[in-house]
């Protein structure tokens, strides 16, 4: 008869999870124990973990939640697939099965019965318009739980979101690099976590630069393409005096802000700088292209599966996880260096 991982598990007095991260050549064993855990298999006749099939460990629900669409909408699209692509690759690697489930303007109320009524290993919730007492309702579901796209201190759950507030500051860093003193913001009409974290930092790093903050050139747009134009068109009716570059909240609203420019005779970079967030592909074929920020969708992905697998493979009483991946800055034509 086959030796089983319950086997060694039994003899070397450790957990069949603990025995199956050994195995499987993953972290969160001591050396000690794991050079045992390997020495007693090759003892007892185990047939080598790294060539051996290893079985479906589960299935993973990803939870695509609009609350309200302003944000999870069809401009997010591509955004949103490249979350699904990195979280399918990883499930993959890490064994697991991935289901999708969407819901619009569904109350939450009805997404935690139909989760509950599923048969799953872990979630990976979208949280981009999910609010503190939205996901506190997560708290009834008893199996492991990852917010991606949000990120709050005080909760007890595993978020994985990007670092907003460093990305941006490296964006306005750069700015001050290449003369520009002058820096208004486009920001959202409709808050999100990262949208006020982006806000926040974008003032932090004004304060911590020695730039003082303009709130007239603070300006506020419906954070859709279409929105963010209309808005825009309506706000420079007025023929304001603009900064010299503009940060917008995301790539979306920033395309739209230069169709709004566009059609008002304002010049990109020429007259006006602007740079949005989220490298998503229009803003490479926009014109002029637009400078941004690259966010690591697929790391993202994969450090969420990597705390699952953790909750469902390791030991228990593991405190909440939270973890921010850092942005890189994407300069295209967008932006001009003033001398």
């Amino acid at each position: 008869m086959a030796v089983t991982i319950k086997d060694i598990a039994t003899i070397a007095g450790v957990s069949p999870a603990t025995v199956s991260l050994v195995l499987n050549d993953k972290p969160g064993v001591g050396n000690d124990t794991r050079q045992r855990i390997l020495a007693m298999a090759g003892e007892m006749g185990y047939q080598g973990p790294k060539t051996q099939a290893v079985e479906n460990t589960g299935k993973v629900l990803f939870l695509h939640i609009s609350r309200h669409g302003h944000t999870v909408n069809r401009d997010h699209d591509v955004f949103i697939a490249d979350y699904i692509d990195g979280l399918g690759q990883s499930c993959k690697k890490e064994k697991f099965t991935l289901e999708i489930l969407t819901f619009k303007t569904t109350p939450i109320e009805e997404i935690i019965k139909q989760v509950k009524d599923k048969s799953a290993s872990g979630i990976v919730v979208l949280g981009t318009e999910l609010s503190e007492t939205d996901i506190m309702t997560f708290s009834r579901i008893s199996i492991p739980i990852v917010f991606i796209d949000t990120y709050v201190d005080l909760l007890p759950f595993d978020f994985v979101d990007m670092n907003n507030q460093d990305s941006v500051f490296t964006l306005i860093e750069d700015w001050v690099t290449h003369g520009h003193r002058n820096i208004g913001m486009v920001r959202s009409s409709i808050e999100t976590r990262n949208f006020k974290l982006r806000e926040d930092g974008f003032r932090a790093s004004l304060g911590r630069l020695g730039i003082a903050c303009n709130e007239d050139w603070i300006y506020s747009v419906e954070p859709t393409f279409h929105g963010a134009d209309s808005d825009m068109r309506r706000m420079l009716k007025e023929k304001p005096v603009l900064p010299s570059v503009l940060f917008c909240a995301n790539d979306i609203i920033a395309c739209g802000c230069l169709r709004a420019f566009h059609h008002a005779g304002i010049r990109i970079p020429e007259d006006v700088s602007i740079a949005g967030f989220d490298d998503l592909p229009l803003s490479a074929v926009v014109e002029p292209p637009l400078t941004t920020i690259q966010v690591s969708k697929a790391q993202i992905a994969r450090m969420a599966i990597q705390l699952i697998a953790m909750r469902v493979r390791g030991e228990a009483g593991v405190p909440p996880v939270k973890v921010l991946i850092g942005g890189r800055l994407i300069e295209r034509q967008s932006v001009r260096t003033i001398k």
